[in-house]
Protein backbone atom coordinates (compact mmCIF):
# COMPACT_ATOMS: atom_id res chain seq x y z
CA UNK A 1 0.00 0.00 0.00
CA UNK A 2 1.27 3.82 -0.96
CA UNK A 3 2.58 5.64 1.86
CA UNK A 4 2.32 9.77 1.79
CA UNK A 5 4.31 11.96 3.86
CA UNK A 6 3.03 14.92 4.65
CA UNK A 7 4.92 17.84 6.02
CA UNK A 8 2.83 20.92 7.94
CA UNK A 9 5.54 23.96 8.37
CA UNK A 10 3.62 25.89 11.08
CA UNK A 11 5.21 29.51 13.07
CA UNK A 12 6.20 27.13 15.54
CA UNK A 13 8.07 23.98 14.38
CA UNK A 14 7.52 20.94 12.37
CA UNK A 15 5.22 18.49 11.70
CA UNK A 16 5.09 15.59 10.24
CA UNK A 17 2.29 12.54 8.96
CA UNK A 18 2.84 9.86 7.35
CA UNK A 19 -0.07 7.10 6.50
CA UNK A 20 -1.04 4.42 4.63
CA UNK A 21 -4.06 4.82 2.81
CA UNK A 22 -4.49 8.46 3.93
CA UNK A 23 -7.40 7.42 6.14
CA UNK A 24 -5.37 7.16 9.51
CA UNK A 25 -2.13 9.45 10.38
CA UNK A 26 0.61 9.27 12.54
CA UNK A 27 2.07 12.71 13.56
CA UNK A 28 5.18 13.49 15.09
CA UNK A 29 6.55 16.72 16.33
CA UNK A 30 6.76 19.61 16.52
CA UNK A 31 10.11 19.51 15.11
CA UNK A 32 12.39 22.67 15.63
CA UNK A 33 9.98 23.79 18.24
CA UNK A 34 9.67 27.69 18.18
CA UNK A 35 10.99 27.78 15.09
CA UNK A 36 9.17 29.45 12.22
CA UNK A 37 9.25 26.82 9.08
CA UNK A 38 8.71 28.99 5.82
CA UNK A 39 10.20 26.57 3.11
CA UNK A 40 9.83 22.55 3.00
CA UNK A 41 11.97 20.79 0.07
CA UNK A 42 10.63 16.43 -0.48
CA UNK A 43 13.56 15.53 -2.97
CA UNK A 44 13.04 11.86 -3.87
CA UNK A 45 15.60 11.96 -6.41
CA UNK A 46 18.63 8.88 -6.90
CA UNK A 47 16.48 6.13 -5.07
CA UNK A 48 16.23 8.26 -1.92
CA UNK A 49 13.73 10.39 0.17
CA UNK A 50 15.43 13.59 1.31
CA UNK A 51 13.78 16.00 3.53
CA UNK A 52 14.78 20.15 3.45
CA UNK A 53 13.65 22.75 5.80
CA UNK A 54 13.94 25.88 6.30
CA UNK A 55 14.01 26.63 9.62
CA UNK A 56 13.74 29.89 11.55
CA UNK A 57 14.90 30.71 15.38
CA UNK A 58 14.17 34.14 16.27
CA UNK A 59 17.57 33.76 18.42
CA UNK A 60 20.21 32.17 15.56
CA UNK A 61 18.14 32.91 13.12
CA UNK A 62 17.17 31.05 10.20
CA UNK A 63 18.92 27.77 8.48
CA UNK A 64 18.56 24.54 6.42
CA UNK A 65 18.58 21.13 7.72
CA UNK A 66 18.27 18.13 5.75
CA UNK A 67 16.99 14.54 7.04
CA UNK A 68 17.58 11.23 4.96
CA UNK A 69 15.10 8.97 7.24
CA UNK A 70 11.97 11.03 6.84
CA UNK A 71 12.61 12.58 9.98
CA UNK A 72 13.94 10.59 12.81
CA UNK A 73 17.69 12.46 12.47
CA UNK A 74 18.55 15.61 11.67
CA UNK A 75 21.58 17.39 10.08
CA UNK A 76 22.81 20.98 10.24
CA UNK A 77 25.59 22.25 7.94
CA UNK A 78 28.67 23.66 10.15
CA UNK A 79 28.35 26.87 8.39
CA UNK A 80 25.28 28.86 7.08
CA UNK A 81 24.30 26.64 3.60
CA UNK A 82 22.11 30.06 2.50
CA UNK A 83 24.80 33.27 3.05
CA UNK A 84 24.52 36.00 1.29
CA UNK A 85 28.29 37.04 0.04
CA UNK A 86 29.78 39.86 1.77
CA UNK A 87 30.11 42.17 -1.41
CA UNK A 88 26.43 42.43 -1.54
CA UNK A 89 25.98 43.76 1.79
CA UNK A 90 22.48 42.08 2.35
CA UNK A 91 21.87 39.37 5.02
CA UNK A 92 19.52 36.27 5.26
CA UNK A 93 16.25 37.41 7.05
CA UNK A 94 14.31 34.52 5.84
CA UNK A 95 13.88 31.41 3.09
CA UNK A 96 10.78 31.55 1.62
CA UNK A 97 11.53 28.41 -1.08
CA UNK A 98 13.73 25.33 -1.26
CA UNK A 99 12.55 23.69 -4.86
CA UNK A 100 14.46 20.50 -5.51
CA UNK A 101 14.82 20.38 -9.35
CA UNK A 102 13.93 17.52 -11.61
CA UNK A 103 15.81 14.66 -12.81
CA UNK A 104 16.98 17.08 -15.45
CA UNK A 105 19.40 18.55 -13.34
CA UNK A 106 20.45 15.90 -10.43
CA UNK A 107 21.57 17.12 -7.22
CA UNK A 108 20.30 20.33 -7.75
CA UNK A 109 18.32 22.62 -5.49
CA UNK A 110 17.20 25.79 -5.34
CA UNK A 111 16.79 28.05 -2.53
CA UNK A 112 14.77 31.63 -2.27
CA UNK A 113 15.39 34.35 0.24
CA UNK A 114 14.09 37.47 2.01
CA UNK A 115 15.44 39.48 0.88
CA UNK A 116 14.55 38.42 -2.60
CA UNK A 117 17.30 36.29 -4.24
CA UNK A 118 18.20 33.11 -5.85
CA UNK A 119 20.86 30.46 -4.36
CA UNK A 120 21.86 27.09 -6.13
CA UNK A 121 22.68 24.28 -4.74
CA UNK A 122 24.43 21.35 -6.80
CA UNK A 123 25.45 19.24 -3.98
CA UNK A 124 21.51 18.10 -2.66
CA UNK A 125 20.80 21.33 -0.42
CA UNK A 126 24.25 20.89 1.24
CA UNK A 127 25.63 24.33 0.23
CA UNK A 128 24.03 27.32 -2.01
CA UNK A 129 25.75 29.61 -3.99
CA UNK A 130 23.81 33.25 -4.86
CA UNK A 131 22.64 33.45 -8.21
CA UNK A 132 24.53 36.76 -8.98
CA UNK A 133 23.21 37.64 -12.37
CA UNK A 134 19.33 37.91 -10.90
CA UNK A 135 20.75 39.80 -7.95
CA UNK A 136 22.28 42.58 -10.28
CA UNK A 137 19.80 43.00 -12.33
CA UNK A 138 18.85 46.91 -12.48
CA UNK A 139 14.96 45.82 -11.65
CA UNK A 140 15.71 44.43 -8.26
CA UNK A 141 16.49 47.62 -6.08
CA UNK A 142 13.17 48.90 -7.55
CA UNK A 143 11.14 45.74 -6.31
CA UNK A 144 8.41 46.11 -3.23
CA UNK A 145 7.72 44.48 -0.26
CA UNK A 146 4.74 42.90 0.09
CA UNK A 147 2.96 42.77 3.85
CA UNK A 148 4.95 39.61 4.53
CA UNK A 149 8.05 40.65 3.64
CA UNK A 150 9.95 41.08 0.27
CA UNK A 151 10.12 37.51 -0.92
CA UNK A 152 11.10 34.89 -3.95
CA UNK A 153 8.69 32.63 -3.17
CA UNK A 154 8.20 30.72 -6.19
CA UNK A 155 11.49 28.83 -8.13
CA UNK A 156 9.65 26.50 -11.28
CA UNK A 157 12.12 24.65 -13.18
CA UNK A 158 11.78 22.63 -16.35
CA UNK A 159 11.51 19.20 -16.95
CA UNK A 160 12.61 19.86 -20.65
CA UNK A 161 15.32 21.87 -20.38
CA UNK A 162 17.50 22.45 -17.11
CA UNK A 163 18.53 25.91 -18.15
CA UNK A 164 15.15 26.96 -18.21
CA UNK A 165 14.01 28.99 -14.72
CA UNK A 166 10.92 30.97 -13.65
CA UNK A 167 11.05 32.90 -10.60
CA UNK A 168 8.18 35.35 -9.10
CA UNK A 169 9.06 38.13 -5.97
CA UNK A 170 6.55 39.57 -4.12
CA UNK A 171 6.62 42.48 -5.22
CA UNK A 172 8.34 42.10 -7.58
CA UNK A 173 6.41 39.97 -10.48
CA UNK A 174 7.72 36.92 -12.64
CA UNK A 175 11.24 36.54 -13.97
CA UNK A 176 12.56 33.54 -16.50
CA UNK A 177 15.90 32.64 -17.79
CA UNK A 178 16.50 30.69 -20.33
CA UNK A 179 20.01 30.20 -20.12
CA UNK A 180 20.45 28.85 -16.34
CA UNK A 181 19.90 31.97 -14.52
CA UNK A 182 22.82 33.77 -16.36
CA UNK A 183 20.38 36.10 -17.82
CA UNK A 184 16.65 37.12 -16.76
CA UNK A 185 13.53 39.08 -18.16
CA UNK A 186 10.57 40.87 -16.73
CA UNK A 187 7.50 38.33 -17.35
CA UNK A 188 4.65 40.22 -16.19
CA UNK A 189 2.82 41.23 -19.50
CA UNK A 190 -0.98 41.08 -19.22
CA UNK A 191 -0.95 40.98 -15.42
CA UNK A 192 -2.84 44.44 -13.86
CA UNK A 193 -1.73 46.06 -10.42
CA UNK A 194 -4.18 48.43 -8.85
CA UNK A 195 -1.46 49.78 -6.39
CA UNK A 196 1.10 51.56 -8.63
CA UNK A 197 0.12 53.86 -10.67
CA UNK A 198 0.74 52.22 -13.82
CA UNK A 199 -1.94 49.38 -14.93
CA UNK A 200 0.38 47.23 -16.59
CA UNK A 201 3.87 47.64 -15.28
CA UNK A 202 7.12 45.61 -16.92
CA UNK A 203 7.43 44.63 -13.12
CA UNK A 204 6.36 45.40 -9.56
CA UNK A 205 3.19 43.13 -10.09
CA UNK A 206 2.56 41.48 -6.45
CA UNK A 207 2.80 37.84 -7.17
CA UNK A 208 1.96 35.80 -4.57
CA UNK A 209 2.36 32.18 -5.78
CA UNK A 210 2.42 30.12 -9.48
CA UNK A 211 1.72 26.36 -10.60
CA UNK A 212 2.74 24.61 -13.46
CA UNK A 213 0.52 22.43 -15.23
CA UNK A 214 1.70 18.67 -14.84
CA UNK A 215 1.11 17.90 -19.05
CA UNK A 216 2.58 21.25 -20.10
CA UNK A 217 4.89 22.98 -18.54
CA UNK A 218 4.39 25.97 -20.28
CA UNK A 219 0.76 26.68 -19.25
CA UNK A 220 0.83 28.40 -15.49
CA UNK A 221 -1.74 29.57 -12.81
CA UNK A 222 -0.46 32.44 -11.47
CA UNK A 223 -2.39 34.03 -8.05
CA UNK A 224 -1.98 37.78 -8.21
CA UNK A 225 -2.70 40.47 -4.90
CA UNK A 226 -6.11 40.64 -7.12
CA UNK A 227 -6.42 37.94 -9.62
CA UNK A 228 -6.04 34.90 -11.37
CA UNK A 229 -3.95 34.61 -14.69
CA UNK A 230 -3.22 31.83 -17.02
CA UNK A 231 0.38 31.88 -19.23
CA UNK A 232 0.76 29.40 -22.03
CA UNK A 233 4.08 30.46 -23.45
CA UNK A 234 5.61 29.47 -20.35
CA UNK A 235 5.16 33.51 -18.71
CA UNK A 236 5.94 35.44 -21.66
CA UNK A 237 2.01 36.73 -21.91
CA UNK A 238 -1.01 36.38 -19.36
CA UNK A 239 -4.89 36.59 -19.37
CA UNK A 240 -7.49 36.25 -16.12
CA UNK A 241 -9.22 32.96 -15.45
CA UNK A 242 -11.30 34.28 -12.99
CA UNK A 243 -15.26 32.89 -13.98
CA UNK A 244 -16.68 31.01 -11.32
CA UNK A 245 -14.43 32.80 -8.40
CA UNK A 246 -16.38 34.39 -5.46
CA UNK A 247 -13.36 36.94 -5.03
CA UNK A 248 -9.89 37.17 -6.89
CA UNK A 249 -7.95 38.01 -4.24
CA UNK A 250 -5.69 34.84 -2.19
CA UNK A 251 -2.12 33.83 -1.72
CA UNK A 252 -1.99 30.17 -3.17
CA UNK A 253 -2.52 27.83 -6.21
CA UNK A 254 -2.12 24.33 -6.35
CA UNK A 255 -1.75 22.15 -9.56
CA UNK A 256 -3.02 18.31 -9.39
CA UNK A 257 -0.17 16.26 -10.56
CA UNK A 258 -1.40 14.79 -13.37
CA UNK A 259 -4.68 15.90 -14.71
CA UNK A 260 -4.14 18.53 -17.53
CA UNK A 261 -6.00 21.52 -16.61
CA UNK A 262 -6.77 20.81 -13.06
CA UNK A 263 -5.73 23.04 -9.94
CA UNK A 264 -6.89 24.41 -6.68
CA UNK A 265 -7.52 28.29 -5.03
CA UNK A 266 -8.31 29.42 -1.77
CA UNK A 267 -10.04 32.56 -2.53
CA UNK A 268 -10.35 35.54 0.21
CA UNK A 269 -12.58 38.49 0.32
CA UNK A 270 -10.31 41.31 -0.69
CA UNK A 271 -6.58 42.17 0.48
CA UNK A 272 -7.98 45.01 2.86
CA UNK A 273 -10.53 42.04 4.38
CA UNK A 274 -8.84 38.31 4.47
CA UNK A 275 -11.67 36.34 5.19
CA UNK A 276 -13.17 33.83 2.93
CA UNK A 277 -15.83 34.93 0.69
CA UNK A 278 -19.52 34.95 2.48
CA UNK A 279 -17.24 33.28 5.63
CA UNK A 280 -17.37 29.83 3.92
CA UNK A 281 -14.61 27.74 4.55
CA UNK A 282 -14.57 26.23 0.59
CA UNK A 283 -11.58 25.30 -1.58
CA UNK A 284 -12.10 26.17 -5.51
CA UNK A 285 -10.96 23.93 -8.30
CA UNK A 286 -10.88 24.03 -11.86
CA UNK A 287 -10.67 21.26 -14.44
CA UNK A 288 -10.34 23.23 -17.61
CA UNK A 289 -7.06 25.11 -17.33
CA UNK A 290 -8.83 28.01 -15.15
CA UNK A 291 -11.70 28.77 -17.81
CA UNK A 292 -14.11 27.94 -14.94
CA UNK A 293 -13.73 27.45 -11.02
CA UNK A 294 -16.12 25.59 -8.84
CA UNK A 295 -16.07 25.68 -5.04
CA UNK A 296 -15.52 22.07 -3.46
CA UNK A 297 -16.98 21.90 0.48
CA UNK A 298 -18.13 18.37 1.23
CA UNK A 299 -16.76 17.95 5.27
CA UNK A 300 -15.50 21.60 5.62
CA UNK A 301 -16.81 23.98 8.24
CA UNK A 302 -20.63 25.24 7.67
CA UNK A 303 -20.62 27.85 9.97
CA UNK A 304 -18.53 30.98 9.80
CA UNK A 305 -15.40 30.89 9.22
CA UNK A 306 -12.38 33.00 9.03
CA UNK A 307 -9.04 30.98 7.77
CA UNK A 308 -6.77 32.19 6.03
CA UNK A 309 -4.78 29.83 3.44
CA UNK A 310 -1.54 31.16 2.73
CA UNK A 311 0.91 31.11 -0.35
CA UNK A 312 2.80 27.77 0.06
CA UNK A 313 -0.25 26.29 2.80
CA UNK A 314 -1.98 24.70 0.08
CA UNK A 315 -0.23 21.36 -1.63
CA UNK A 316 -1.53 17.95 -3.87
CA UNK A 317 0.03 14.46 -3.40
CA UNK A 318 0.86 12.28 -6.32
CA UNK A 319 -0.72 9.35 -4.97
CA UNK A 320 -3.98 8.05 -7.18
CA UNK A 321 -6.31 9.67 -6.71
CA UNK A 322 -4.48 12.56 -5.87
CA UNK A 323 -4.67 13.99 -2.47
CA UNK A 324 -5.37 17.72 -1.51
CA UNK A 325 -4.44 19.29 1.82
CA UNK A 326 -4.31 22.48 3.49
CA UNK A 327 -3.33 24.32 6.22
CA UNK A 328 -4.70 27.71 7.39
CA UNK A 329 -3.91 30.77 10.39
CA UNK A 330 -7.07 29.55 12.87
CA UNK A 331 -4.35 26.20 13.00
CA UNK A 332 -6.42 23.93 11.34
CA UNK A 333 -4.87 20.80 8.87
CA UNK A 334 -7.25 19.67 6.07
CA UNK A 335 -7.07 16.72 3.67
CA UNK A 336 -8.88 15.48 0.98
CA UNK A 337 -7.93 11.95 -0.30
CA UNK A 338 -10.17 12.11 -3.31
CA UNK A 339 -9.02 15.14 -5.26
CA UNK A 340 -10.78 17.84 -3.30
CA UNK A 341 -14.19 16.00 -3.41
CA UNK A 342 -14.66 15.38 0.08
CA UNK A 343 -12.40 16.57 3.32
CA UNK A 344 -12.26 15.79 6.60
CA UNK A 345 -9.96 17.42 9.71
CA UNK A 346 -6.67 16.11 10.00
CA UNK A 347 -5.33 18.64 13.38
CA UNK A 348 -6.76 21.86 14.58
CA UNK A 349 -5.32 24.46 17.46
CA UNK A 350 -1.69 24.29 15.82
CA UNK A 351 0.03 27.20 15.38
CA UNK A 352 -0.57 29.15 12.24
CA UNK A 353 0.12 27.13 9.38
CA UNK A 354 2.85 28.47 6.94
CA UNK A 355 3.24 25.89 4.23
CA UNK A 356 2.41 22.44 3.14
CA UNK A 357 3.69 19.51 1.20
CA UNK A 358 3.14 16.13 0.77
CA UNK A 359 4.47 13.36 -1.13
CA UNK A 360 4.21 9.53 -2.05
CA UNK A 361 7.69 8.17 0.08
CA UNK A 362 6.61 4.12 -0.03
Amino acid sequence: MTEVLLAVGTQKGLFLGRSYGRRDWAFTGPHFPMNAIYAIGIDRRGGRTRLLVGADSSHWGPSVWRSDDLGASWNEPERPAVKFPEHTGASLTRLWQLQPAGPEAPGVVYAGTEPAALFRSTDHGETFSLVEPLWAHPHRTQWGEGFGGQGMHTILTDPRDPAALTVAVSSGGVYRSSDGGESWQASNAGIRVSFLPEEYPEFGQCVHKIAPDPTDPDRLLLQNHGGVFRSDDGGAGWRPVENGLPAVFGFAVAAHPRRAGTAYLAPLEADYLRFPPGRRCRIYRTEDGGANWHPLGEGLPTEDHYGVVLRDALRCDDADPAGVYFGNRNGELWASADEGDSWRLLASHLPDVLCVRAAVVG
